[in-house]
This record gives structure tokens, C-alpha cells and sequence, in this order.
């Protein structure tokens, strides 16, 4: 595997874990592995951060997100309506976790919930599954997917280098998927997609004969509107992946589906941070976008 991508596969993108408590007081005390805790168009809240959510009744709803200013945080969440509730915390975007603990007061209840058992819904592409840019992490499509979906999410996205390798594609048939969604053009040329595409997912069905594959085209840079050379590098790449699609399928292939990408961050060019990175409305759009051929997939109503 490329160096790069290795480095890559150490931020904590995707990472959630779950928790019961009654505490009215919470105390998030961690460590990140980088020194450098936001970007430029990424702030430190998505980049560092953690992110909580609550179960209220069967809907997941945000309860508040770490301020990291440091690589060693201590954060309080304080004046928590009384009740015992199930958390999940999601860890950060663009960082490695090298440590957290959760602290409550005590006589309260703590209760880690085991992992879930159910297939992952796993998604391999580039910085925009990674997460760039959203604000915080539990705004990237792929964590707002895992709690409309009620799925655990397995996030392979690699920042500038999402390029169908297959040395990644066979680690990610190893995973028991209940679909893998490939979102890889963003990082690709047209001559990439059409000598790689269709060999990748031949190469998934060797291993896995039935998983659901979800093929999404790259979405539109939010200044393509002006800039040809952008209409057209998605123009190609399109084309060749739609072509892959249509051999796998005219070639007997099962189980394939496929996500346009003309309007994933919507069509009036407010769907991103800079023409190319979704910002917290964009993976908004996404996520719903996405949604409809998830369930389908997945054969859910």
C-alpha cells in the first residue's frame, strides 16, 4: 500500500463508539496524534473534535462538540437534563485518536455498549468521505447515513487519494459488508476510472458474490457553472465510469447500483467550502441523496 494512504488510515474518520449513562455532567478528555488541529477551510471542531449525540426516543439528536485548542483536550458538557440515555461520540475527522475517556460523577451510571454486530455499510473514496469539510464529525453523509439508516459505518475515505487501488479493494472485500459504496472519481481522470473501475468491482464479486455495490460518479465542482475545463473533466470521468457500469452489468454482474452525481451538492453552488469540499449543508445533500439507493440496496422501505 502507498504510504500516503497508510498515513491517511490513521485519522480516526468513522470512528464512533456508544454509551448509557444518567450523568447531568460529562467530562471528554482525549488526545490527538497531530499537532495540527484545523485547516484552513476545515475547522478545528471537525478536524480534532468529538462529537455527541443523544438517543431522543428512536432519533438521534446533537447534544454538543469538543473546542480543542490543544492535542491533549479536556472538555465539560455540563446542565444535562436529568434521565438516563444512550450517547454516541463520535471521534475525529482529519486526526488520529491516540486516547479518550469519558468521566461522570460520581453515583451516576456508566454503561459501554458492545460494538454492534450488524454489516457495516462501507464506504471507500477521497477527502469527502474522509469528511472535508465538514464542520463537525458527525456531519459528514457517511455518520449522517449511519443514524438514518440505523447502521454501523465503516469510513475508508483517503484525501486525494480515494483512486480505486486495488491493494485497498482487497482489504475491503475482507470486510462482511451489507454494501460497499465507491466514491472514488474525485481523485480520478477519466483514463484512471476506465482501466481500473470495472476491474475493482470484479475484483469485490470474487470474494463477495451477493454485497450490494454502490458505483457514485464524482460530484460537481460548485464553480463548474463557469469554468469549462471542470465541465468537462466530469463530463469524461462520467462517461467512463457509466461505460464500466453498463459492461458489468451486460455481462451478467449482479446487484449493482449507481448515484448520479450532477446535483449531489445540490444546483445552486452553495453546496460547498471551496468549489470542491462539501461544507455542512453539501453533506447535507449528499446524505439525501445517497439515502434512496442506500435503502434500496439494502432492501429497506
Amino acid at each position: 500500500m502507498r504510504p500516503p494512504v497508510w498515513e491517511l488510515s490513521r485519522d480516526s474518520a468513522g470512528l464512533a463508539f456508544r454509551f448509557n449513562t444518567d450523568a447531568t455532567e460529562l467530562k471528554i478528555r482525549y488526545s490527538v496524534g497531530d499537532k495540527n488541529l484545523a485547516m484552513p477551510h476545515m475547522p478545528a471542531t471537525g478536524v480534532s473534535g468529538v462529537d455527541l449525540y443523544a438517543l431522543d426516543g428512536e432519533t438521534w439528536k446533537w447534544v454538543d462538540v469538543t473546542r480543542p485548542t490543544t492535542p491533549d483536550t479536556l472538555y465539560t458538557i455540563s446542565e444535562i437534563d436529568p434521565g438516563k440515555r444512550t450517547y454516541m461520540a463520535y471521534l475525529p475527522l482529519y486526526n488520529s485518536t491516540v486516547k479518550i475517556e469519558i468521566g461522570v460523577p460520581k453515583g451516576t451510571q456508566f454503561e459501554p455498549i458492545a460494538p454492534r454486530q450488524e454489516k457495516p455499510i462501507v464506504f471507500y473514496g477521497t477527502s469527502i468521505t474522509h469528511g472535508a469539510c465538514a464542520s463537525r464529525p458527525g456531519l459528514c453523509h457517511p455518520a449522517i447515513l449511519g443514524r438514518r439508516l440505523d447502521r454501523p459505518v465503516i469510513n475508508l475515505g483517503f484525501s486525494g487519494n480515494g483512486k480505486m487501488e486495488p491493494e485497498v479493494v482487497a482489504l475491503l472485500a475482507e470486510i462482511d459488508a451489507a454494501v460497499y459504496v465507491i466514491d472514488c472519481l474525485p481523485n480520478m481522470n477519466s483514463q484512471e476510472v476506465t482501466e481500473r473501475a470495472e476491474k475493482i468491482i470484479r475484483q469485490i464479486r470474487e470474494v463477495r458474490p451477493d454485497t450490494p455495490i454502490v458505483l457514485v460518479e464524482d460530484r460537481s465542482f460548485t464553480n463548474s457553472w463557469i469554468r469549462k475545463s471542470k465541465r468537462d473533466h466530469h463530463a469524461d470521468s462520467r462517461a467512463a465510469l457509466i461505460r464500466a457500469f453498463d459492461l458489468l452489468v451486460s455481462s451478467g454482474v449482479k446487484n449493482l447500483h449507481y448515484i448520479e452525481g450532477e446535483a449531489l451538492l445540490g444546483d445552486d453552488t452553495e453546496g460547498a467550502t471551496d468549489g470542491s469540499h462539501p461544507n455542512d449543508l453539501g453533506f447535507m445533500r449528499q446524505a439525501d441523496a445517497f439515502e434512496p439507493e442506500l435503502r434500496k440496496a439494502l432492501g429497506m422501505k
